[in-house]
């Protein structure tokens, strides 16, 4: 038979017959000092009040097993809080619910035979947990909180029926209602207690919806803490239950004091893990939005767009903020501020509606050749021709995302590179939203470096960073899709393939400009070379961080020419790029037959340039009156290119129209036959013109010509 008794120092013995017949107790229980007295053991059941946390979590956690057992939590709160909570009913639909009476109800007889004393209290709190160690943490507290309900709901009701009511009369003595009070200490109790249990299920929820723990390592953390306030809940009921039926007299306000700490602890790590699952929930809304946007700006305002309370970015069309469009007073007083400036922002970010869009992403640090080339470009888009490959260049917008870790010098350097620019720029000074999609591999992969990724209309990705092809090609790249990049490589493809083969050790770097030349006239060939040196070493070319090298084709100038007459007499037009060739090996033809000699200009791969000997030369030699363009263009090529126009137009200016006047009654009907032009440095098809021959030494615009 076992008995308890306590002893003089206040803790309760629990004796046990060592020979059969004792009540079991669990090891759990047993971790307490034990002694023998004879052939009996004494176990001293400890005080919880005189256990750390740590000691106490030690226990609780060796009562818990597995979360296999299933119970509907919400539905049962449900029930329990009509009872603990009167006043603020809650209608629930129980059709099919059937809650765990016989487990209910040995809880109950359990905490009502609990004995006097906290140690006793202790004990049935891990009995309890033991009994209930297949079921998740909040299942633990509430079962133990519907358990009390049951008595605690039965003195409710019976207290309330009426003296006539013979039956309930009844009950009531049975169940010495008359005897039970409910103090205002176990109500302002049980009301913590349905607040603890709040701070539970929160936690219960978020751990239930698979939250990596890398992404919210807070919510681990508070695991620390929920066995705690499962423990202090389950003795704090043991307790009051105690005190319901009249047989102890518990200062309840010690286990609400225990129970408050825990809870606060608890209370702590929640909102840190809110604050966590709000920035995973945001990051994952973002990320389906920026993965399947209605359109782009959609997917700006998922990677740029605030939430409510976080600082409004700007939008700038260089030094110029971008102006909203107007709010009628009257309706803009009755918005909050802050969602006045979202909505502003977002009419803001219109501009970019139905646009394609060049996103700049970088730092601030060393970024100038970036700006140059990107000023440069947001010119070229203004440049006729308005449309190309079926794209309406003003169509194109640049926008620069910076990602910085702002301080004060750091907005000051922004400023001055933003009133540098010609396009549109976010000014953010505080975390962008979307940084975290920007970064990583499969958003944007934004590594530190500088990247121009290119968005459609549509809100799809065209290029994944088209920075490199610009650089490389410039406008040629437009609209700047890598099939763009695979065309004008295959564009030129043929004529490297010759010029390697005729100019086996010509070495080309891709950021390096090179002149390929030859002709005829040795003076032209001299002076040339000696025009590309001075360039070459000039002061303004070196601060403008260019290198130009120089290759003379020489004596394998006639292999070069046989490469492009076979090329020529390609007659295959499958494709919008074999008629570009053609036309290319076509305009090498005129160079071919100018007196000076040709010289080619390319940066790196991408040829930009078929010239003229003369004004190749003239270009050259007047590099004083055009050196300050090489800073203003987005390369070398591009100042290079402007002027050699110039020059060009100037000497076609000073030779006419050459006019070839044939009597019909000579040649008959082959009057129409196609004549060239005599002029040497010219050679184009002369245009018919009744029974003359025209040409003024200018491109074909013939269809014959592929449209080159």
């Amino acid at each position: 038979m076992a008995m308890s008794n306590a002893d003089s120092s206040g803790t309760t013995t629990l004796i046990s017959s060592s020979q059969g017949g004792s009540t079991a107790i669990t090891s759990i229980q047993q971790q307490s000092a034990t002694t023998n007295m004879g052939g009996q053991q004494k176990i001293h059941l400890p005080n919880p009040f005189d256990l750390t946390d740590s000691q106490i979590l030690d226990r609780v956690y060796l009562t818990h097993v597995n979360d296999d057992e299933i119970c509907n939590t919400s539905i049962l709160f449900g029930l329990v809080s009509n009872l603990i909570l009167q006043g603020s009913y809650s209608t629930i639909s129980t059709v099919s619910f059937k809650p765990e009476f016989p487990t209910l109800k040995l809880v109950s007889c359990q905490m009502i035979g609990t004995k006097h004393g906290p140690q006793c209290v202790h004990q049935t709190a891990l009995w309890i947990l033991q009994h209930l160690r297949c079921y998740s943490w909040d299942a633990k507290a509430l079962i133990t909180l519907a358990a009390f309900s049951l008595e605690y709901g039965n003195f409710i009701l019976l207290s309330r029926t009426p003296t006539q009511d013979i039956v309930g009369s009844s009950l009531r003595q049975l169940n010495q209602i008359q005897e039970r009070k409910v103090s205002s200490e176990i109500t302002e109790l049980l009301s913590f207690i349905v607040k603890a249990f709040h701070h539970i299920k929160v936690w219960a929820t978020w751990s239930s919806e698979g939250y990596d723990p890398e992404e919210v390592p807070t919510l681990t953390e508070a695991l620390q803490e929920v066995p705690l306030v499962v423990y202090w809940t389950i003795a704090s009921i043991v307790a009051s239950t105690g005190n319901l039926l009249a047989f102890t007299e518990y200062s309840l306000s010690e286990f609400r004091e225990r129970l408050a700490a825990v809870v606060k602890k608890l209370a702590d790590h929640l909102e840190i893990c809110k604050l966590e699952i709000g920035y995973i929930d945001d990051y994952l809304s973002r990320r389906r939005i920026f993965e399947k946007p209605k359109d782009i700006v959609d997917l700006l305002k998922a990677l740029i767009l605030p939430n409510n309370g976080a600082q409004v970015p700007q939008i700038y069309q260089g030094s110029i903020q971008i102006k909203q469009v107007n709010l009628i007073i009257s309706f803009a007083n009755n918005f909050n501020k802050e969602l006045l400036n979202i909505i502003k922002y977002i009419q803001g970010l219109e501009v970019f509606k139905e646009k394609h869009v060049l996103l700049f992403i970088s730092s601030l640090y060393s970024i100038g050749d970036e700006i140059m080339l990107l000023n440069c470009l947001h010119d070229r888009l203004q440049e006729s021709p308005k449309e190309w490959k079926g794209f309406k260049k003003e169509d194109f917008k640049i926008l620069w995302i910076p990602i910085v870790e702002w301080d004060e010098a750091k907005r000051e350097q922004f400023k001055t590179w933003k009133n540098s620019i010609k396009w549109y720029a976010v000014e953010c000074y505080s975390e962008l939203p979307g940084g975290r999609i920007i970064s990583e591999p499969e958003g944007l992969n934004y590594m530190g470096k500088p990247i121009l990724p290119v968005y459609n209309p549509q809100g799809y990705k065209a290029n994944e960073d088209a920075m490199g092809l610009i650089f490389q090609w410039g406008i040629d790249a437009f609209p700047f899709r890598k099939t763009d990049a695979a065309d004008l490589i295959l564009k030129w493809k043929w004529l490297w393939d010759i010029i390697r083969k005729v100019a086996p050790g010509l070495q080309v770097q891709g950021d390096r400009y090179l002149f390929i030349f030859g002709g005829s006239n040795k003076k032209w060939i001299q002076d040339f070379t000696l025009e590309v040196e001075k360039v070459k070493r000039h002061e303004s070319v070196k601060r403008a961080d260019v290198i130009i090298d120089k290759y003379e084709l020489g004596s394998s100038v006639p292999s070069f020419w046989i490469g492009i007459e076979r090329m020529r007499q390609n007659k295959k037009h499958q494709e919008a790029v074999d008629c570009e060739i053609q036309g290319i090996a076509k305009s090498l033809f005129c160079l071919k037959r100018d007196p000076e000699g040709w010289a080619i200009l390319t940066k790196g791969q991408n040829i930009k340039l078929l010239g003229h000997g003369e004004a190749m030369y003239r270009t050259l030699a007047e590099f004083q009156s055009w050196k300050d363009k090489v800073f203003e263009k987005e390369g070398f090529d591009i100042a290079f290119k402007e002027y050699y126009d110039v020059k060009v137009k100037e000497i076609a200016d000073r030779q006419p129209c050459s006019i070839v006047n044939v009597d019909s009654s000579n040649y008959g009907s082959s009057v129409i036959a196609t004549i060239t032009c005599p002029n040497p440095t010219c050679g184009r098809v002369m245009e018919v013109t009744s029974v003359n021959y025209k040409c003024c030494h200018r491109d074909n615009n013939d269809s014959n010509y592929c449209g080159y």
